[in-house]
């Protein structure tokens, strides 16, 4: 856990890495909240927050009694979310200073491929 953001969102964010990740497949049982507050040493309503977060965005559901689990279809919907976060973070920004300093697409694209290759 970092001070950069809140505790939930840390957690609700380590749940969606874990799902799209495939370390919790669809229909998969999610650690419970007071599991997340013993590992993490947070109090068990942080842990809540996050998880029902997840609930509220249709990522988990919840069998009374047993725990939270993973929605069908979870998985994917996160890759398109995140998917649409990144063009609007990181690739909008990308294009339109590439465009002001006149670099084009293939070159753009050649820049990218070089600075990948570390």
């Amino acid at each position: 856990m970092d001070d950069s953001k809140p505790i939930f969102m840390q957690i609700a964010e380590l749940i969606e890495n874990d799902i799209i990740s495939g370390v919790l497949a669809e229909e998969a049982q999610v650690p419970s909240t007071n599991e997340f507050a013993a590992f993490y040493r947070i109090n068990p309503a942080t842990a809540a927050k996050g998880i029902n977060r997840l609930v509220e965005d249709g990522l988990l559901y919840k069998k009374r009694g047993i725990g939270m689990f993973v929605t069908r279809g979870a998985p994917q919907r996160l890759r398109e979310k995140r998917r649409e976060k990144f063009q609007q973070q990181f690739i909008a920004p990308l294009t339109a200073e590439a465009s002001k300093l006149g670099i084009g697409i293939e070159e753009l694209v050649s820049m990218i491929k070089t600075g990948s290759a570390g």
